[in-house]
């Protein structure tokens, strides 16, 4: 039976892959940024995608649409910036920012639509949000059942290790979150086989950077298979880098080619954000292989003529499918013990 979703903040696309592998089908999609929602549409062609913000949405007018149709699943992954690690570096609390409070906008969605099913993601750093704990509060009161824990996605088939929040919920009963598959993806296993960038066909494989001949020769010379600027002597030292207690100890670094990889970010397209840096070729990872580690399809369309920095952001942003698709076959699991065809 084919499952009708719903995807809200939906990206580039990654929830919507996700619930695609689990044969949902995405009805309706939302997307505030333009050239998240037109990679969506261009992905998606079947989903009829909304680019407006949230807040601005009419649910009455969106159940006239539906015609009585039943949602099965309302998934989502709202921004919330001020909770993520990155941003707020070594301080406990969040940093102020306006998106935070945009899991309101979820529980309205779910309050006024009533899906049987809701799933959300989110960075771990929410569990802190009173907000979340206000939904979660709110949406046991209207009857969901409901589930959240913090998840490593390389316990799941993504060769990556990112830790996500995730929360469950079901009205027809008592929802459970997936557990591990513990199938190991690597590096290897994920982008080996490529060509070389100046050899494919592929126009998101040739989207990386390229750098100043300073820079370029630093490259060079971080050892391969996991080396970074750390093994060089100092005077390979960035002046940026030579402060005391600076952190990020991953910049200019190599990922390694038997294990996962680190976090794909929004700076996953520069490696002084982090530990980018092909394995052994000297250069940064390709969009392709970013969202390959990110569980995309290899042919998955991104539109080729806007900045390499919106292009990295939508891959960094994005949920991974193959995560998303492990928790919607256990929704999906969830959901045939009370209906039948």
């Amino acid at each position: 039976m084919k499952y009708i979703s719903i995807d809200l903040f939906s990206g580039a696309g990654g929830m919507s892959e996700g619930l695609r592998m689990a044969r949902f089908r995405t009805k309706f999609a939302f997307e505030i940024d333009p050239i998240a929602s037109l990679t969506y549409k261009m992905n998606h062609k079947r989903t009829e995608v909304f680019t407006q913000d949230i807040r601005t949405v009419n649910t009455k007018r969106l159940q006239k649409s539906l015609k009585g149709q039943t949602i099965h699943l309302l998934a989502g992954c709202p921004p919330c910036q001020g909770f993520s690690s990155i941003r707020r570096l070594n301080r406990n609390q969040p940093v102020e920012d306006e998106r935070n409070s945009l899991i309101n906008e979820y529980v309205r969605f779910v309050d006024d639509l009533q899906p049987f099913t809701i799933m959300l993601e989110n960075v771990p750093g929410l569990e802190m949000s009173e907000d979340f704990h206000r939904a979660i509060s709110y949406l046991k009161a209207i009857g969901y059942h409901v589930e959240y824990d913090i998840l490593n996605v390389k316990d799941y088939g993504v060769p990556q290790n990112r830790k996500r929040l995730v929360m469950v919920g079901s009205r027809l009963g008592p929802i459970s979150i997936a557990k591990p598959t513990n199938e190991k993806a690597t590096v290897r296993t994920t982008i080996f086989g490529l060509p070389k960038p100046e050899e494919s066909t592929d126009s998101v494989h040739k989207i990386f950077p390229r750098h100043i001949d300073r820079i370029q020769m630093l490259i060079e010379h971080i050892p391969h298979d996991g080396g970074s600027l750390k093994d060089l002597g100092e005077e390979w030292q960035l002046n940026c880098h030579k402060a005391e207690n600076v952190g990020f100890n991953d910049v200019y670094g190599r990922l390694r080619w038997d294990t996962y990889s680190t976090t794909i970010t929004g700076g996953c397209l520069n490696p002084s954000k982090g530990r980018f840096l092909h394995p052994e070729q000297d250069r940064c990872i390709t969009a392709r292989e970013a969202a390959m580690l990110q569980t995309f399809p290899a042919d998955y369309i991104f539109p080729v003529g806007v900045a390499k920095t919106k292009i990295a952001l939508m891959i960094g942003n994005a949920l991974p499918p193959k995560f998303c698709q492990v928790q919607a076959n256990n929704i999906r699991e969830h959901l045939n013990m009370y209906i039948r065809d």
